[in-house]
């Protein structure tokens, strides 16, 4: 695992009327604080890397569908430099929330037909001077590949 990224474990509410998951409490240990939430709609075969922030920290959870997030770290000083992490999140049976520090790149791609991610981030998107570093999606290892096991 990637020095401070977080598999957050959550927990289903579930009954005979459906389910509910609390994905991010103002008192869980690891809130730090909010900046907005979005939904992204994610289609089946693209994908959306590579990126960085230098301030903020991401906060995903797959609302419906399955993705495969991937991350990679190159920050000078961890102990984790030159790290490959990829996590499935959604309906493949895994609630989780997954906290990506500052400075860790990460990009996602569909595993299903359709992916709706939400994120809850530290910081409010400034469109004017956005906290975001990109490298094209061929910048590192193909972590992207299916391959059959």
């Amino acid at each position: 695992m990637i020095d401070g990224v977080k598999v957050i474990p959550l927990r289903r509410h579930a009954d005979d009327r459906g389910y509910l998951i609390e994905i991010l409490r103002n008192d869980d240990p690891y809130y730090m604080k909010f900046g907005q939430m979005y939904i992204s709609y994610l289609r089946k075969g693209i994908i959306k890397a590579w990126h960085k922030h230098e301030k903020q920290t991401d906060h995903f959870y797959v609302v419906c569908g399955t993705s495969k997030i991937g991350l990679y770290d190159d920050r000078d000083g961890s102990p984790t430099k030159g790290a490959y992490q990829t996590v499935i999140l959604g309906d493949a049976g895994n609630d989780a929330l997954l906290a990506i520090p500052p400075l860790v790149w990460h990009g996602q791609m569909s595993l299903s037909d359709v992916t709706y991610m939400a994120n809850l981030p530290t910081e409010t998107y400034d469109p004017k001077n956005p906290d975001e570093i990109r490298a094209s999606v061929d910048a590192f290892d193909d972590i992207w590949t299916i391959s059959n096991r």
